[in-house]
């Protein structure tokens, strides 16, 4: 497996990253670590979770998952942003709640120190110098190696830069943004950043919620047990006839490959520019193993160039930042 520099670190990770937001529900306990381990065992050394997956359930079991000795040789990424608790301090990305929660995350997570802490959405109300300077300590304190963004607009991005150059505090080397076929704004401005700055960009929902894998069929019938389904309203949201009637154009595209259409799309987001890792979110060892193929795929120019025709470069036929806070443009689609 070829490794890819983490932005501008010296650290290494798999070109795929093992995402565990269904881990500790829907996927058990039990499956959860078959996948771990499996993917360890495939050569992904690089797996995000988050502080908010189910409650906090994700992280323990990834901290279970690796607490028999795989710890040492996986680069471990968690989040921190969203709500905790009704107290009212007990979220966003203040000094206060970034320092509570990191200890929070360690505990679940069985270890002293995550590889990649980041901010899971931008809060454009607090100075990017509180959050930096709380980061910096923790980085300082050795409870954390490096830091990163999600879901953060290009220009956050590039303030947050300007303020950790000025005040000589460590700096985000990765952001995690949406980005699959469907969706590819952030080839107008956060990709040119991105590659300008040596940012590692970490995409999520590269199979678009599973419309890229040719789970949907119409926006009015969601498949038994499939994301949309089972959180509701912003999930559906991003499906629509239009989408899918893209989607389906990538499945045929597939078919004549022969390959699934869910390699087909992970594919194209691994090789994009300034793609560190898309993460993939297994909710089955039947899915680990269908994108585990990918890191044997390579596309053409003619497989690129028929891809644009589908969705063209930097334009979107579906909505995945509508969960940013951010992004003020409505498809109309």
């Amino acid at each position: 497996m070829e490794y890819r520099k983490l932005g501008r670190t010296g650290v290494r990770v798999s070109p795929l990253c093992l995402g565990t937001m269904n881990f500790g529900g829907p996927t058990s306990e039990g499956e959860s670590i078959k996948i771990i381990e499996t993917a360890l065992e495939a050569g992904v050394n690089f797996i995000d979770t988050a502080n908010m997956y189910n409650a906090g359930e994700s992280e323990r079991v990834v901290g279970k998952a690796l607490s028999g000795g795989a710890r040492n040789r996986v680069i471990l990424a968690t989040k921190v942003h969203f709500p905790q608790s009704n107290d009212p301090n007990d979220r966003g990305n203040s000094r206060r709640h970034i320092v509570m929660a990191v200890e929070d995350s360690l505990r679940r997570l069985q270890t002293d120190w995550i590889d990649l802490y980041q901010i899971h959405r931008p809060m454009f109300e607090i100075p990017a110098e509180e959050t930096l300077r709380a980061l910096d300590d923790l980085i300082h304190q050795g409870k954390v190696r490096y830091i990163g963004s999600s879901t953060f607009p290009a220009w956050f991005i590039m303030e947050s830069l300007s303020v950790s150059e000025k005040l000589g505090l460590n700096r985000y080397v990765t952001e995690q943004p949406p980005y699959n076929i469907l969706d590819r704004r952030i080839e107008n401005e956060l990709v040119p950043l991105a590659l300008r700055y040596d940012i590692g960009l970490l995409p999520w929902s590269p199979l678009a919620m599973g419309m890229l894998a040719g789970r949907y069929k119409s926006a009015d019938e969601l498949p038994e047990s499939s994301r949309a389904q089972r959180i509701g309203t912003w999930a559906q949201a991003r499906i629509t006839n239009f989408a899918i009637s893209r989607a389906e154009q990538v499945v045929v595209l597939a078919r004549n490959l022969s390959i699934t259409p869910s390699q087909l799309s992970l594919a194209w987001v691994k090789d994009q520019p300034g793609v560190t890792a898309p993460i993939i979110g297994p909710r089955s060892f039947r899915h680990l193993e269908d994108a585990l193929r990918v890191l044997e795929i390579s596309l053409n120019n003619e497989i690129m160039q028929a891809i644009d025709e589908i969705v063209p470069p930097g334009s979107a036929a579906a909505d995945f930042h509508n969960t940013s806070g951010w992004m003020r443009m409505k498809l109309g689609l």
